[in-house]
Protein backbone atom coordinates (compact mmCIF):
# COMPACT_ATOMS: atom_id res chain seq x y z
CA UNK A 1 0.00 0.00 0.00
CA UNK A 2 1.52 3.31 -1.01
CA UNK A 3 -0.20 5.37 1.68
CA UNK A 4 1.94 5.92 4.76
CA UNK A 5 0.66 5.78 8.34
CA UNK A 6 0.15 9.56 8.49
CA UNK A 7 -1.90 9.46 5.28
CA UNK A 8 -4.00 6.58 6.58
CA UNK A 9 -4.84 8.56 9.74
CA UNK A 10 -5.87 11.55 7.63
CA UNK A 11 -8.35 9.32 5.80
CA UNK A 12 -9.93 8.39 9.13
CA UNK A 13 -10.05 12.04 10.20
CA UNK A 14 -11.63 13.02 6.88
CA UNK A 15 -14.26 10.30 7.31
CA UNK A 16 -15.01 11.67 10.79
CA UNK A 17 -15.40 15.19 9.38
CA UNK A 18 -17.85 13.83 6.80
CA UNK A 19 -19.91 12.36 9.62
CA UNK A 20 -20.14 15.83 11.15
CA UNK A 21 -21.26 17.23 7.78
CA UNK A 22 -23.98 14.58 7.62
CA UNK A 23 -25.14 15.47 11.16
CA UNK A 24 -25.40 19.11 10.03
CA UNK A 25 -27.36 18.10 6.88
CA UNK A 26 -24.60 19.37 4.59
CA UNK A 27 -24.25 17.24 1.44
CA UNK A 28 -20.99 15.66 0.36
CA UNK A 29 -20.46 15.08 -3.34
CA UNK A 30 -17.59 12.71 -4.03
CA UNK A 31 -15.77 13.09 -7.36
CA UNK A 32 -13.72 10.06 -8.40
CA UNK A 33 -10.97 10.48 -10.98
CA UNK A 34 -8.69 7.97 -12.62
CA UNK A 35 -7.48 6.09 -10.59
CA UNK A 36 -9.35 6.02 -7.28
CA UNK A 37 -8.14 2.97 -5.44
CA UNK A 38 -7.43 1.33 -2.09
CA UNK A 39 -7.79 3.26 1.16
CA UNK A 40 -9.07 6.42 -0.52
CA UNK A 41 -12.09 4.54 -1.93
CA UNK A 42 -12.55 2.49 1.22
CA UNK A 43 -12.64 5.62 3.38
CA UNK A 44 -13.87 9.07 2.38
CA UNK A 45 -14.25 8.70 -1.41
CA UNK A 46 -16.91 6.04 -0.93
CA UNK A 47 -18.99 8.08 1.53
CA UNK A 48 -20.53 10.65 -0.81
CA UNK A 49 -24.23 11.39 -0.73
CA UNK A 50 -23.76 11.53 -4.49
CA UNK A 51 -20.79 9.94 -6.22
CA UNK A 52 -19.58 11.23 -9.57
CA UNK A 53 -16.83 9.65 -11.68
CA UNK A 54 -15.07 10.53 -14.90
CA UNK A 55 -15.51 8.13 -17.84
CA UNK A 56 -13.33 5.01 -17.92
CA UNK A 57 -11.77 5.74 -14.53
CA UNK A 58 -10.25 2.78 -12.67
CA UNK A 59 -12.12 2.57 -9.37
CA UNK A 60 -11.70 -0.21 -6.83
CA UNK A 61 -10.04 -1.43 -3.67
CA UNK A 62 -7.22 -3.29 -5.38
CA UNK A 63 -6.14 -3.65 -8.97
CA UNK A 64 -7.61 -6.15 -11.42
CA UNK A 65 -4.33 -8.08 -11.71
CA UNK A 66 -4.24 -8.76 -7.96
CA UNK A 67 -7.90 -9.82 -7.94
CA UNK A 68 -7.41 -12.11 -10.95
CA UNK A 69 -4.40 -13.76 -9.29
CA UNK A 70 -6.30 -14.17 -6.01
CA UNK A 71 -9.54 -15.66 -7.31
CA UNK A 72 -7.92 -17.45 -10.28
CA UNK A 73 -10.75 -16.37 -12.61
CA UNK A 74 -11.18 -13.93 -15.45
CA UNK A 75 -12.93 -10.72 -14.48
CA UNK A 76 -16.04 -9.35 -16.22
CA UNK A 77 -15.46 -7.03 -19.18
CA UNK A 78 -14.92 -3.46 -18.00
CA UNK A 79 -14.48 -4.55 -14.36
CA UNK A 80 -13.59 -1.65 -12.06
CA UNK A 81 -14.31 1.05 -14.64
CA UNK A 82 -16.57 3.92 -13.62
CA UNK A 83 -19.24 2.62 -16.02
CA UNK A 84 -19.13 -0.88 -14.48
CA UNK A 85 -19.38 0.59 -10.98
CA UNK A 86 -22.33 2.80 -12.01
CA UNK A 87 -24.09 -0.23 -13.45
CA UNK A 88 -23.60 -2.00 -10.09
CA UNK A 89 -24.70 0.90 -7.86
CA UNK A 90 -21.41 2.29 -6.51
CA UNK A 91 -21.47 5.43 -8.66
CA UNK A 92 -24.42 7.71 -9.37
CA UNK A 93 -23.17 9.78 -12.32
CA UNK A 94 -20.44 9.33 -14.93
CA UNK A 95 -19.55 12.60 -16.70
CA UNK A 96 -16.63 14.27 -18.43
CA UNK A 97 -14.61 16.79 -16.43
CA UNK A 98 -15.78 19.64 -18.65
CA UNK A 99 -19.34 19.03 -17.38
CA UNK A 100 -18.31 18.70 -13.73
CA UNK A 101 -18.73 22.32 -12.62
CA UNK A 102 -22.26 22.73 -14.01
CA UNK A 103 -23.33 19.29 -12.75
CA UNK A 104 -22.12 19.96 -9.20
CA UNK A 105 -23.82 23.38 -9.25
CA UNK A 106 -27.13 21.75 -10.25
CA UNK A 107 -26.78 19.03 -7.61
CA UNK A 108 -26.04 21.56 -4.85
CA UNK A 109 -29.08 23.57 -5.93
CA UNK A 110 -31.27 20.44 -5.75
CA UNK A 111 -29.85 19.40 -2.40
CA UNK A 112 -30.12 22.81 -0.70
Amino acid sequence: MYEGMLSLMQMAKTSGALCRLKDANIPFISVLTNPTMAGVLASFAGLGDITIAEPNALIGFTGPRVIRQTIKQDLPKGFQTSEFNKEHGLIDIVIHRKELKSTIAKLLKYLS
